[in-house]
């Protein structure tokens, strides 16, 4: 490969405090990699000042003074998004509460040049100093090409470095551009029309009486910004109405003309930067016919087997999330269970070694069992996401999602949603179409997040048998994955029936899709990590919580039993005392036998005369229908605070933590549960059907509510969403169990 010297000529200037210095760059070009090499992973998040969208900054490692910050990607300075206008805001300096920035550095996809040198080339028209990075170089060299860094690194008039960011290949160049001299700022050269041009000069004009400080170059830019965007235009009717005036006269004038002044520069930029790629790019003729990617791509986007191998491979995921994670929740298991034998032995009985052993560890520890499938879930997650496959997944249900009033641009929320609905909700940032924005956002909750895979988990595993159905395909994955599944497509009847209600221009569907690579591993394992990580401080802080006010709940008001169950109780006692001699071994077998009966038989009337057996009893009568008893009721009301909540109150309310560690104890007792009148189990595989399709479409997240009330700023859809979905679920569950009792199955 040609000379990759990434010197150029640069300027001094004097040093500020804090050297701040913006990560720019395309989706997919590796912009966020860079960004975790030069901090080495030490970093702060938050949001912008005024708004929702997250903000990621870090140190330079080794240098507290240079703040590197990771701008949200943008394919161009021409703002459609939310997330977008941010990145144009953070490059031009008109965050409120934000320092102008020092430095940007923009990465490229270097595989591309002419596409993602679009947005390189709109930073250096502004006149900032700026590095380019060309990522990827081992791409580009598998292909076959050569890049002449230095003859670009000319045309430009800006350092260059060339890299393969996931192997750290040129990452010591980058950091010694980053803390040296600031380089000098670029130099374009494409023409807009001559109509075009004209009608810039004069409004860089008018702009120089409101700010002076800019530079000609930057006027010009800044005011094409402008005469192509409203959102940007906008900024300006209250500030200038002067200015916001003669934008509108530039307008009306050019349409007059009928001059397409909102093509006129991507026109004139590209026709440009195709020269500029010709020039320094030079192919050599692989042997190969077609190159790995395209190959890929004819099977895995094929019309008919790409979304069949779609579903297919969903399917492998959830059987292997059940199959993989087993050996893991046993060991977890047992671990608690140990646990809670340890605090019994060192506590003496009492109110806090109940508190404890029913309440903390019974409540927390009976949902943090499930951290291995939730840990697999994202595995596989962010497996495709790396390997770039998640990307032709929205490509695939691009078709689908159209029929329904969606886009494929709702793919990537949507799949992000299978982890949390939160992220989710706030990845819709990035659509450009407001209608499918809302849309999305009213759907994204009937995705079924990792909080809902410890109770899939929980009933699955207690109610549908472990047998294999074809090859490595069991029924347990099979549910899972049917679950998963039939929430997918009553979001997309939803979509289709809400899209009805919501007006607003239909939307097209661009979107990138990046070369196939070999996974990251490293960010793979983090990514995995960091998901963990809130898992079980979402356990450690609401959990937690709830799980000590469920036992008080479960616990107080004290009741006093029965004169029956007291004098049974006093007579086994008595007669166990005097066989003490142990000459009748089978009598006192017998009797311990009775005394754990009557131990779970007292259990249950405190149970049922408790706060919660209150709560549950008055809401019985409206859940039964469903199936669902006082106590699944009473759980289901804790899950509206988090839908994983309703593990932990079933643990609590059966005190199980110090249960048998052969097995998962919470299965069962949800197994062996029985009727006290009728002698019969209360839960059947057809009661956890029902609970099943309960929690697979109600809303029961109050972090979800508050997000979507946040980026939609009303209360207005976020109500309506709740209403829904709550109704959605209570009339499906009642049609599952009320069906299967009609027909037999109960």
């Amino acid at each position: 490969m040609a000379s990759s010297d990434p010197s150029t000529p640069t300027t001094t200037v004097h040093a500020t405090k804090v050297r701040r210095v913006a990560i720019a760059g395309n989706p997919n070009a590796g912009k966020s990699t860079v960004f975790n090499l030069l901090t080495g992973l030490k970093q702060k998040v938050g949001n912008y000042s005024g708004v929702t969208v997250e903000r990621k900054s870090g140190t330079l490692v080794g240098h507290e003074d240079i703040e590197i910050i990771d701008l949200p990607g943008t394919y161009s300075l021409n703002p459609k998004s939310e997330d977008e206008q941010i990145a144009y805001d953070a490059i031009t300096s008109h965050l409120p509460d934000e320092d102008p920035l020092d430095l940007i550095v923009c990465v490229v996809n270097a595989t591309n040049l002419e596409r993602n040198l679009y947005l390189a080339s709109q930073i250096l028209d502004l006149g900032l100093p700026t590095i380019i990075v060309l990522n990827m170089m081992d791409e580009v060299e598998a292909g076959g090409t050569v890049l002449d860094i230095r003859l670009l690194s000319d045309i430009l008039g800006a350092p260059i470095v060339p890299m393969v960011a996931t192997r750290k290949q040129g990452l010591e160049d980058l950091r010694n551009l980053v803390k040296g001299s600031l380089p000098s700022p670029g130099a374009t050269r494409w023409r807009l029309d001559e109509e075009v041009g004209t009608a810039i000069l004069g409004l860089a004009d008018e702009l120089k009486k409101i700010d002076g400080s800019l530079t000609q170059k930057r006027r010009e830019a800044e005011c094409l910004r402008i005469l192509n965007s409203d959102r940007l235009l906008d900024y300006w009717e209250t500030r200038s109405p002067s200015f916001f005036k003669s934008v509108k006269d530039a307008r009306e004038e050019l349409d007059s003309k009928s001059v397409a002044y909102g093509q006129a520069e991507v026109r004139g930029r590209y026709s440009w930067l195709g020269q500029v790629a010709r020039r320094v790019t030079k192919t050599q003729e692989a042997a190969e016919a077609r190159k790995l990617t395209d190959r890929l791509d004819s099977v895995l986007l094929h019309r008919i087997w790409g979304p069949v191998i779609f579903v297919v491979l969903l399917l492998l995921v959830f059987q292997a999330i059940f199959s993989w994670a087993t050996p893991f929740m046993d060991l977890i298991d047992a671990g608690i269970s140990l646990l809670a034998g340890v605090v019994r032995t060192v506590l003496p009985e009492g109110m806090l070694a109940d508190l404890l052993v029913d309440g903390v560890i019974a409540g927390v520890g009976n949902v943090v069992i499930f951290l291995p499938q939730i840990l697999f879930l994202f595995f596989f997650l962010s497996l495709m996401e790396s390997t770039g496959y998640m990307a032709r997944s929205a490509f695939i249900m691009d078709r689908v999602m159209r029929r329904v009033g969606l886009s494929g641009g709702s793919v990537m929320p949507m799949m992000s949603a299978f982890a949390c609905a939160v992220p989710a909700i706030m990845a819709t940032r990035t659509m450009k179409s407001q209608r499918d924005r809302l849309l999305t956002i009213l759907v994204i909750p009937l995705m079924s997040c990792s909080a809902r895979l410890p109770v899939y988990t929980l009933f699955i595993g207690a109610f549908i048998p472990a047998a294999t159905f074809f090859g490595p395909i069991g029924y347990q994955g099979l549910t899972m994955f049917s679950l998963y599944i039939f929430g997918t497509v009553v979001a997309f009847v939803a979509a289709a029936v809400l899209k009805k209600t919501i007006s607003g221009p239909e939307s097209f569907f661009m979107l990138e899709l990046p070369p196939y690579r070999a996974p990251q591993w490293k960010l793979v394992f983090w990514r995995m990590v960091e998901r963990a990580k809130i898992f079980l401080i979402r356990a450690g802080r609401i959990i937690f919580v709830f799980s000590i006010l469920l036992w008080f709940g479960a616990t107080y008001p004290k009741a006093e039993l029965p004169t029956e169950i007291q004098s049974r109780y006093t007579a086994v006692e008595t007669e166990l005392a005097s066989l003490s001699d142990g000459n009748d071994d089978a009598r006192v077998a017998q009797l311990e036998d009775e005394l754990l009966e009557l131990d779970n038989t007292a259990s249950a009337y405190q149970m049922e005369q408790s706060a919660i057996g209150y709560l549950g009893k008055m809401i019985e009568p409206v859940m039964s229908p469903l199936g669902f008893d006082w106590k699944l009721s009473a759980g289901i009301i804790t899950a509206f605070a988090a839908r994983e909540v309703i593990v932990g109150a079933l643990g609590t309310i059966y005190s199980i933590a110090d249960a048998d560690e052969e097995s998962l104890a919470l299965r069962e007792h949800l197994q062996n549960a029985k009727d006290p009148e009728t002698g019969r189990n209360l839960y059947t595989p057809l009661v956890a059907l029902s609970l099943l399709v309960f929690f697979v479409l109600a809303l029961q997240c109050t972090s979800t509510l508050a997000i979507a009330k946040r980026e939609l700023n009303s209360w207005k859809w976020p109500v309506i969403m709740w209403v829904y979905m709550t109704g959605l679920a209570y009339l499906a569950s009642l049609i599952v169990y009320q069906g299967g009792l009609a027909l037999g199955w109960g």
